[in-house]
């Protein structure tokens, strides 16, 4: 029985383990997002929330606790400057993992961890009312509706991929701030 044992330890010695995971987190503020395992996502978003925690303290002590396991400076002061002023207001829960499905070479089941954005939940707001539930229509105009509805369809999509703006993104480039997502 594993009492009072917390943590993966993911087939590493404790070295490797606390080697890579420094590793991953300093990638992870870096990029703001990963693709990784499951188990290795669970336990790298307990490290990086509480590396996020620490930037919004933003003291002395707090940058060099940070600066002590994160292994670039300059992501140590991305966490400080940007990162940590974005979750002032959010008591936690800054990172998400999405499922991906499994990796074709040994069958692992992937995930990308990435940081919360405010604006989702801005988008989420705006939702129209719903609407009232229709009377049930005739079934011969009912039909006629269904049969009309596709041509419709199509004639909105060809408007909307007009109006949708184009990007060209460069991976010349390899800032993180600079990219379009």
């Amino acid at each position: 029985m594993r009492h009072n044992n917390a943590g993966r330890r993911l087939g590493r010695t404790t070295s490797h383990r606390i080697a890579m995971f420094r590793n991953m987190v300093t990638s992870f503020l870096d990029h703001e997002k990963i693709t990784t395992t499951d188990a290795k996502a669970k336990e790298l978003r307990s490290i990086a929330e509480k590396m996020i925690t620490l930037g919004k303290k933003g003291d002395l002590h707090a940058m060099r606790q940070a600066a002590a396991y994160i292994r670039d400076k300059k992501v140590v002061t991305k966490l400080f400057a940007t990162i940590a002023p974005r979750y002032k207001e959010r008591s936690g829960g800054y990172t998400r993992i999405i499922k991906l499905g499994i990796r074709p070479g040994d069958n692992a089941p992937l995930s990308i961890i990435e940081l919360v954005e405010e604006e989702l939940k801005v988008k989420s707001e705006a939702k129209p009312a719903k609407k009232a539930p229709a009377k049930k229509a005739a079934p011969k105009a009912a039909a006629a509706v269904a049969a009309a509805a596709p041509q419709s369809d199509a004639a909105t999509a060809e408007t909307v991929t007009e109006d949708a703006p184009k990007t060209n993104v460069t991976e010349g480039d390899e800032s993180c701030e600079a990219k379009a997502d």
